[in-house]
């Protein structure tokens, strides 16, 4: 595809090529740095055919996930690491599979400082991160010498192993930021003290790579432009920082966006697209001050060609940053260079099989397209390719489950049948996208009805699969999903009772008291729904930089309002109860549970756990009827008390919906035909789209 193709003129300025004077990139989609636990341990092949993919989707430009330059730089014991001449010719085939596809790629330096998972943490001062059990050992003046050149020694290995380039992490809270930051840099030596002398590090680092790999060598510096931490960086010295480190020698400055230990969440779905690239056009406004032309590149929250576009004709910046929108499709790019931004299989943003993976020591996948991190054992081989000949199949059930067998399934050769008892594919996904915050299910839906179409599926809605029905057909897969579990509390058939599907369905209307049973994932859910006043501030960046106290960081050092948090008022009064004791919403996402947990906090939810559902029904209240849930304490059912409510949600669990595959197994199959169940209808569980529908690409791929 050249950039004379009509085609281009879809996404001119993000399908436009960047030259860096000594190399051409041939677009602006930069693939950020995202560790996927493929960069541990010596065998890097994995990790080949992972990048391999994604170059040949056309990504300009790829940063690897994070390489200590030393121990003490480590991430977590034994994590990646380059420093020798050994390492560098283990990544050489890395390096050779990315350039035989066509791309460019550059070797992440990430030096976690405080934030490293080990007992040799190093950091400008013995300060313990919140998100470490380890204190640092503060670093003598020349221990900060030995950091330099250890970080200089990467970049040449980088060089040596045939990299394009390095990025030098700077941003996100690890041990360049935690220098430039005063409450974690207490230092009184020429390392110390002002911010002149706090910034010293990053520009030796960066003057020194120059010279030691030469001008034609690809420089990144990944720049903290808004740390969201008490006692950060003020714009003055972002900006400080940001000219000194184009002039001394950087290539390209990428967008850092908030600390770890941050509590403002920057890149979960319930985050607007695009939500910071503001930061990122007053920067190239600086630049443009200045006489500045080194490129900028924004990040967070950008996961279709349209936005990337979109800011970069608006002048945003020059290069956007994509990380996990090309987990869930490499071939992004292509797609859109080809006029298929309708087939791109878009991030939601859960991180549900990446980030959360990741902080409990499991290899990143995504949860819509399990592929990802998995290219060399889960492969869809065409039929064609293998000599088999096609079959005929049915998939009951077009949920996220039923959805992903049938398309890979077609794909693949065979003739599909897929069969739906309502008027719309979806299954659970139907709710997901009610829920404020979760507006990205849309895209889910859309690629899936669109996959569907590519891929051939003959698709009948508003029917109903019987046994007898599906005899004719060489293999059938249920996925039928899942019915909300019945509680069976008494007094549960008054008509101000509903099950979760009935609200977010719109069938029924909640009152301005409610009291939500069960605190799982759907009861969080549905929480948010009912405090939401149907505005998603998800949708409107304005309300929700005021939610969570994001202001300018030239107004505001470190970017948070002095004021704090400001959310809009929830409309109605909600109790969410569950049985287990302890803290409600553990089980929610890693990484995203406590932005469930502080959203409903700030929006004075209660949340009471260890309780018993004893009855509901009608009781006195200061002398008056009124109407509610009665509940009790412990194993002893102590404390019977009643929750005045207008309305009871029922959220307290599912269960698998077999009747199909109950009825397919009692009549029996004929020989050589398989049955298989997948999805909800195999485990209900918390409702897991992420298991479903691993569970059933991997079954695409051997039927």
């Amino acid at each position: 595809m050249t950039s004379a193709d009509p085609r281009h003129s879809l996404y001119p300025h993000l399908l436009a090529p960047l030259d860096l004077g000594f190399t051409r990139l041939k677009n602006r989609v930069l693939m950020g740095s995202m560790h996927t636990g493929l960069e541990d341990g010596r065998d890097l092949s994995k990790l080949a055919a992972y990048f391999r993919e994604r170059a040949q989707g056309g990504v300009g430009l790829m940063v690897t996930g994070g390489f200590a330059p030393n121990v003490a730089g480590w991430a977590k014991p034994f994590a990646g690491t380059l420093a020798t001449s050994g390492a560098a010719r283990r990544h050489q085939v890395v390096t050779q599979a990315v350039h035989e596809a066509g791309g460019k790629i550059a070797l992440q330096i990430l030096h976690t400082g405080r934030y490293a998972y080990h007992p040799l943490a190093v950091a400008p001062s013995a300060i313990k991160s919140p998100i470490s059990p380890f204190k640092p050992f503060a670093l003598s003046a020349r221990g900060v010498e030995r950091q330099i050149r250890a970080f200089v020694n990467c970049a040449v290995k980088a060089r040596e192993a045939g990299y394009d380039g390095v990025e030098i992490m700077g941003s996100e809270g690890y041990f360049i930021n935690q220098f430039l930051a005063r409450h974690t840099n207490q230092r009184d030596d020429a390392w110390g003290g002002d911010y002149s002398q706090r910034m010293r590090l990053p520009l030796e680092i960066v003057s020194r790579t120059r010279e030691a790999v030469g001008p034609d060598f690809i420089l990144i510096y990944r720049l903290s432009m808004i740390d969201l931490v008490p006692g950060g960086s003020s714009w003055d010295e972002v900006v400080t920082l940001g000219k000194a480190v184009a002039q001394g020698g950087a290539s390209i400055i990428n967008t850092g966006i908030g600390w770890h230990e941050a509590r403002v969440p920057t890149i979960a779905t319930s985050v607007p697209r695009a939500a910071f690239a503001w930061v990122t056009k007053k920067m190239k406004a600086e630049f443009a001050s200045a006489g500045i032309r080194t490129p900028l590149v924004t990040s967070n929250r950008i996961n279709t060609p349209e936005v990337a576009e979109q800011l970069l004709a608006e002048g945003s910046a020059d290069m956007v940053s994509m990380a996990r929108p090309l987990l869930a499709d490499p071939a992004f790019v292509r797609k859109a260079a080809e006029g298929r931004a309708d087939e791109i299989n878009t991030c939601i943003a859960c991180n549900q099989a990446c980030l959360d993976h990741i902080f409990v020591n499991k290899l990143t996948s995504c949860l819509v397209n399990p592929r990802a991190c998995h290219e060399t054992e889960l492969v869809y081989r065409p039929l064609k390719d293998l000599g088999t000949p096609g079959k005929r199949i049915a998939v009951v059930g077009a949920g996220p489950a039923g959805l992903t067998v049938a398309t890979i399934a077609a794909e693949r050769g065979h003739e599909v049948h897929l069969f739906e008892a309502s008027g719309e594919i979806g299954g659970q996904l139907n709710l997901a996208k009610q829920v404020p915050g979760k507006e990205e299910f849309h895209e889910m839906l859309r690629y899936l009805r669109r996959h569907i179409e590519t891929t051939g599926v003959r698709l009948h809605l508003n029917t109903t699969a019987s046994a007898q029905a599906l005899s004719d057909y060489d293999q059938v897969v249920v996925a039928t999903g899942v019915v909300p579990r019945d509680p069976k509390i008494p007094g549960q058939d008054d008509a101000r009772v509903m099950s979760y599907v009935d609200l977010l369905q719109g069938k029924k209307p909640a009152g301005r008291r409610v009291a939500i049973v069960g605190a799982g994932g759907i009861g969080f859910d549905v929480a948010e729904y009912l405090t939401s006043a149907g505005h998603s501030t998800a949708q409107d960046l304005p309300a929700w930089l005021a939610e969570w106290g994001v202001a300018d960081p030239a107004q505001a050092p470190g970017g948070l309002a002095p004021e704090g948090p400001q959310p809009p008022a929830s409309p109605r009064e909600v109790t969410l109860l569950q049985r287990k004791a302890g803290k409600l919403g553990e089980k929610l996402g890693k990484t995203t549970g406590w932005i469930h947990r502080a959203a409903l906090k700030m929006k004075r939810v209660r949340m009471e756990g260890g309780v018993n559902y004893e009855r509901m029904g009608t009781f006195s209240e200061a002398g008056a009827e009124a109407w509610g849930l009665c509940v009790s304490q412990g194993e002893k059912r102590e404390a019977p008390r009643w929750i005045a409510c207008d309305t009871v949600v029922l959220c307290a669990g599912q269960v698998s919906q077999r009747t199909v595959f109950d009825a397919l197994q009692a009549q029996g199959r004929k020989p050589g035909v398989d049955l298989h169940v997948i999805g909800g209808a195999f485990e209900a569980g918390e409702l897991d789209a992420k298991r479903a529908i691993d569970q059933a690409a991997r079954l695409a791929a051997r039927l």
